[in-house]
C-alpha cells in the first residue's frame, strides 16, 4: 500500500509539519509499519518553467539549437538536442547549479543526482537545461502527455496543467511530494485505503481526522426507472449497490484528481475512469461503470456462471468460466465477472452517454480462488480477497456521485439501488481497563484508554460500560485486541518491562526444555570438533532418491506430496536427511573452501497408511565433512557427543552395506548398548559425484530421539580407587575379514565384573604373518572395588577371556 503525503496532510490538518522520517518512525511503532519512503522531489533543484521565446540552428552542430527562454525574471540561453522544441512552449527548465533526478536516455536515477552547470556546448554558451519527464525522475506511465523521446512541454495537447514563465515547475507536476510504502496485514483490511492510513495517522499523532464531506446527490428522477438489479446468489454477494449517472461528459480529470492518482502509481485516463479509481484508492472500495445503452432488458442480475461458458473481458481474453465463479449479468448474457474484470461488451466509450455504476460487497475467498482458477489477478479482486466491509458500499458510490457533480462530470439520477438483505451489525465488546492493565503490565488510566479509543473511531457505550466496534474494524473481537489498540497508541516505548506474574510457584522462572538442552550439549561439543551448523529445506525433488542410488523399490521412496509446490524441485517433503547435507558439501567444495565440517538438525517426515493423517516427523542429527580426517575422525566426533551428553554406556558398530549411499566397505550401523541409534560411513563415490565432489566425504546420522531417551545430566561422582589395577596386553591373529569390534565385545564378556577398561593399541598386516590374516593387540585393565586381586583370580579371568576369544576364531601370538 503506497499513499502520498499531500493527499494525506488534506485528511489530516497538521501532519504537514511531521517530517518524514518521524512520519515512518511513529507510523511503524505504533503498528502501521512504514516499509520506506521516496520523495518524489528528490534531487530535484532549480527547476523553473521557462517559455521558449526563439530557436535558432547551432552553427557549428546540426543536430543542436539555441533557444532563448523565458524564465519569468529574465531570458536566458540554452542549447539543446532536443528535437521536439518549438516556440512558444512552456517547459521545466534546470538552471546552473540545480539539478536533476537523472540523464537523457537512462532509465536509471542517481542517488545524488546530476548537477547542471553553466557551460559552453560547441562553443555556445548555455545557462542551464530544459528536462524531459524522464530527467525529473518521473515516467510516461504517470505523465502520458509526455513525449517518447524529448523535452516535457506543459501546454501540450491533453495537458491541463496552467503555468506561466518563473513557476515552479516540480511543484507544477504534483512532485512536491513523498511516497510512502506500507506493510499492511491482511487482517486490516481498512488500511489498504488512503481513509484508513489517515485515520491511523491523526490517532498516532492526536490530530484530527476530517474525513472528505458527502454531500446528498441526484435529480428528481428515480434510477430504478432506468435499470432493475436482482441478486440471486446472495452467499457470494451480500450487498450490491448501484446508481446512475446521464449526460456524461468525458474529459480530462482535473490536476488534483491526477496528481494524487499519479502518486498512488496509477495513471491518468479520463475524468469518469479516473473518479472510479480514485473513490477505490480513497476508501478501499473496488467500484465498476457500465454503458447504459450496452445492458440489455435494461437488467443486473448477480449470479453464478454456467459451467465452460467463455466470457470475453476488457482485455479483450476470453475466460472459461465455472459454476463457482460469479458473474454480473444483463438481461441476455454476462456483462462482468463479479470483482474481478467488466467485460468488453460493457465497457466505457467516449460515446457514452448515460453509465450505471456498481459498488459492491463480494465473498473474500471467492473472488481469491476465482481469479486464481482464471489467472487474473487485478487491483479490484486484491481488495475484495480480503473481505471488505459492507457498510463501505454505499459511502463509496455517494463519494462518486459527488465527485461527479463536482467535476461537471454527468448528471447524477437520483436514487440508489441498495440490496442489502443482511446488514452488518457493530460488535459490541467489554470495556475492561483493569484486564487490559494487566495483560500489558501497565497503570493507564481509563480515561486515556477511552480516548485512544476515540480516536479510531470507537464508541464507549457508558450505560452498558461497553465498546462498540466500527464495522471497518473487523479484526477487534476480544479483549486482547482491545489491549492491543491502547499498547499500540499508549506506545509500546513507554511499557515498562516487567516479569509476568502468576499464582503458581516458579511460573516466574524460565528455562529451556531438556530437550532443547540436550541439543544444545551436542551442539557445543560439535563446534568444539570445528563443525558449523546449517538449516536446509525440508522440501525435495522426487529425483533426489536417484542422485542417492537408491532402489526403486527404497522405503525412503514413499513420500509426502505437496500439492501445490513451488516446482517439481520442492513437491515432496524429504525422508532422508542426506541430500540438503550433501548439497550444502558440494556448495563449500565447488567453492574451494578447504576442511569443511557441517551439522544439522534435520527433520524427516514419514507417510503414514492413512493419507488423511499427519506424516510422522522425526528429527536427526545429521554430520558431514570432507578435508583433514577420515572415518575413524568422524567415529571420535560422535562419541564425542555421546559422553558430552554422559551417555556411558558401551557405543558399538555393526559394518553393513545396505545404504547404497555409503561406501559398502565403509559404513556401520551405531549401536548404544543394544539400541540402534543411527549410522556412518563414508558417502559413495558415484553419489559424490553426482553432487559434483572429487574429494572424499564422511557422514554420520544419529537418531535425535535416542539422545533425549539417553542423556543425562546427573553427574555422580566416585572415589579414587582404593585398590590397584592390573594390566594385561593381548596380541591376537584373525582373520582379515573379522571386525575389531566383535573382537572387543567377546574380550567385553569374558572380563566379567573385574574387566574396568579394554582398548585397542596395534593392527598389523603384513609380511610377518600369514596371508589373509591380521594382528591386533589388546591392553586390558581389571580392578576389584573391594579388594586387591589374587594372582589366581587375574590367571582365571584372562584364561576366561582367551578361551572365549579362540572359540571365536581368534589365536593367541606367542
Amino acid at each position: 500500500m503506497d499513499t502520498s503525503k499531500r493527499w494525506l496532510n488534506a485528511l489530516v490538518p497538521g501532519l504537514e509539519n511531521i517530517s518524514d522520517k518521524d512520519y515512518a518512525d511513529a507510523m511503524t511503532l505504533s503498528g502501521t509499519k512504514v516499509e520506506n519512503y521516496k520523495r518524489l522531489d528528490k534531487n530535484l533543484e532549480k527547476i523553473t518553467v521557462g517559455e521558449i521565446v526563439s530557436i535558432e540552428k547551432h552553427p557549428d552542430a546540426d543536430k543542436l539549437k539555441v533557444c532563448k527562454v523565458n524564465i519569468g525574471n529574465e531570458i536566458i540561453q540554452i542549447v539543446t538536442g532536443a528535437g521536439n522544441v518549438e516556440t512558444g512552449q512552456l517547459v521545466p527548465v534546470v538552471l546552473s547549479g540545480g539539478k536533476v533526478a537523472a540523464a537523457h536516455g537512462d532509465p536509471k536515477t542517481y542517488e545524488d543526482g546530476i548537477k547542471i552547470k553553466k557551460g559552453k556546448l560547441r562553443g555556445i554558451e548555455s545557462d542551464g537545461m530544459m528536462c524531459g519527464i524522464e530527467e525529473l525522475g518521473a515516467s510516461r506511465d504517470q505523465y502520458p502527455e509526455a513525449p517518447e523521446d524529448g523535452i516535457y512541454v506543459f501546454n501540450c495537447e491533453g495537458s491541463v496543467r496552467d503555468v506561466k514563465p518563473g513557476d515552479d515547475a516540480i511543484e507544477k507536476l504534483g512532485l512536491r511530494d513523498t511516497i510512502t510504502e506500507y506493510e499492511i496485514t491482511n487482517n486490516r483490511v481498512d488500511c489498504y485505503s488512503v481513509i484508513g492510513i489517515a485515520r491511523e495517522a491523526a490517532a498516532t499523532f492526536n490530530l484530527k481526522f476530517v474525513p472528505p464531506v458527502v454531500p446528498e446527490t441526484g435529480n428528481g428522477e428515480n434510477i430504478n426507472d432506468y435499470i432493475k438489479v436482482t441478486v440471486k446468489d446472495t452467499d457470494l454477494c451480500s450487498r450490491y449497490v448501484s446508481r446512475a449517472v446521464k449526460n456524461i461528459k468525458i474529459a480530462p480529470s482535473p490536476l488534483w484528481i491526477q496528481d494524487r492518482l499519479i502518486a498512488s502509481g496509477i495513471r491518468p485516463i479520463n475524468n469518469i475512469v479516473d473518479i472510479t479509481n480514485y473513490v477505490m484508492v480513497e476508501t478501499g472500495q473496488p467500484m465498476h461503470a457500465f454503458d447504459y445503452n450496452t445492458i440489455r432488458g435494461k437488467e443486473i442480475i448477480v449470479a453464478r456462471a454456467n459451467d465452460g461458458e467463455i466470457f470475453k473481458t476488457l482485455d479483450e481474453a476470453e475466460r472459461k468460466l465455472d459454476k463457482d465463479i460469479l458473474m454480473i449479468n444483463d438481461g441476455e448474457g454476462a456483462i462482468g465477472i463479479a470483482g474481478i474484470m467488466g467485460g468488453e461488451n460493457s465497457k466505457i466509450t467516449e460515446d457514452a452517454e448515460t453509465v450505471i455504476f456498481e459498488a459492491a460487497t463480494f465473498n473474500g475467498t471467492n473472488i481469491r480462488k476465482s481469479a486464481k482458477r482464471l489467472s487474473m489477478r487485478t487491483d479490484a479482486s486484491g481488495k475484495f480477497e480480503k473481505g471488505l466491509d459492507p457498510e463501505l458500499a454505499l459511502y463509496a458510490m455517494n463519494r462518486a456521485c459527488a465527485l461527479i457533480e463536482e467535476l461537471g462530470a454527468g448528471e447524477v439520477v437520483g436514487g440508489c439501488i441498495d440490496i442489502y438483505p443482511n446488514p452488518a451489525v457493530k460488535k459490541i465488546i467489554e470495556f475492561e481497563p483493569e484486564s487490559y492493565n494487566r495483560l500489558l503490565g501497565t497503570d493507564i488510566s481509563k480515561e486515556d484508554m477511552l480516548g485512544y479509543l476515540n480516536n479510531i473511531e470507537i464508541e464507549y457505550d457508558e450505560k452498558n460500560n461497553s465498546l462498540i466496534i466500527p464495522t471497518f474494524r473487523q479484526d477487534l473481537n476480544n479483549d486482547a485486541d482491545i489491549a492491543e489498540e491502547v499498547a499500540r497508541f499508549f506506545g509500546y516505548k513507554n511499557i515498562p518491562t516487567t516479569i509476568p506474574k502468576g499464582s503458581n510457584a516458579g511460573l516466574e522462572i524460565g528455562g529451556i526444555s531438556v530437550e532443547e538442552r540436550i541439543k544444545n550439549t551436542a551442539m557445543d561439543s560439535l563446534l568444539a570438533s570445528g563443525y558449523s551448523q546449517i538449516m536446509t529445506y525440508s522440501f525435495e525433488s522426487p529425483k533426489v532418491f536417484d542422485k542417492l542410488k537408491l532402489l526403486k523399490v527404497a522405503a525412503a521412496r514413499k513420500t509426502v506430496e505437496i500439492f501445490n509446490p513451488l516446482g517439481e524441485d520442492y513437491s515432496i517433503m524429504r525422508t532422508l536427511p542426506v541430500n540438503g547435507m550433501l548439497t550444502s558439501i558440494s556448495t563449500n567444495y565447488n567453492r574451494n573452501n578447504s576442511n569443511v565440517k557441517l551439522f544439522e538438525y534435520a527433520k524427516v517426515y514419514i507417510p503414514t497408511e492413512d493419507k488423511n493423517a499427519l506424516p510422522t516427523e522425526l528429527e536427526k542429527l545429521t554430520m558431514a565433512f570432507y578435508g583433514n580426517g577420515d572415518f575413524y575422525t568422524l567415529k571420535g566426533d560422535v562419541e564425542n557427543v555421546f559422553e558430552s551428553l554422559r551417555m556411558n554406556k558401551r557405543v558399538t558398530y555393526k559394518a553393513t552395506s545396505r545404504r547404497p549411499f555409503i561406501h559398502p566397505g565403509r559404513q556401520a550401523d551405531i549401536y548404544y548398548g543394544d539400541k540402534y541409534i543411527g549410522y556412518l560411513g563414508q558417502i559413495h563415490p558415484d553419489v559424490a559425484d553426482n553432487y559434483n565432489i572429487d574429494t572424499e566425504v564422511y557422514m554420520a546420522v544419529i537418531d535425535t530421539e535416542t539422545l533425549y531417551d539417553y542423556a543425562s545430566f546427573d553427574i555422580k561422582y566416585a572415589g579414587i580407587a582404593n585398590f590397584p589395577a592390573v594390566k594385561r596386553d593381548l596380541s591376537l591373529t584373525v582373520e582379515r575379514t573379522v571386525p575389531v569390534g566383535g573382537i572387543e565385545a567377546v574380550i567385553i564378556e569374558g572380563g566379567g565384573d573385574l574387566l574396568e577398561d579394554v582398548k585397542l593399541f596395534d593392527v598389523y598386516e603384513g609380511d610377518r604373518i600369514d596371508t589373509g590374516l591380521k594382528s591386533v593387540a589388546f591392553s586390558i585393565t581389571l580392578r576389584a572395588k573391594d579388594r586387591t586381586l589374587s594372582d589366581e583370580e587375574i590367571n582365571n579371568t584372562m584364561n576366561n577371556i582367551i578361551g572365549k576369544l579362540e572359540a571365536f576364531g581368534a589365536e593367541l601370538r606367542k
